[in-house]
């Protein structure tokens, strides 16, 4: 899901990563998260000169569904 940043679609004090800060956090690189965002495993949204940034909120619960512990029955 990819919008363009304007005060409808951006929360009051949601904070917006960039695809830097997001391959930080997963130890990727920068590219493989804008591939992830072309392939729709992570939303995205573009400032008006094109760049893409993620939701901090939406990337931490990606983090934790992707670094928890699988619950064993």
């Amino acid at each position: 899901m990819t919008a363009t940043i304007g005060q409808d679609n951006q929360q009051v004090g949601e904070r917006l990563l960039t695809p830097g800060e997001v391959a930080t956090l997963f130890r990727v690189d920068p590219k493989t998260v804008t591939r992830w965002a072309t392939a729709g495993r992570i939303g995205s949204i573009r400032t008006p000169g094109g760049h893409r940034r993620f939701r901090e909120a939406e990337v931490q619960s990606l983090l934790t569904e992707l670094t928890t512990e699988p619950e064993h029955h």
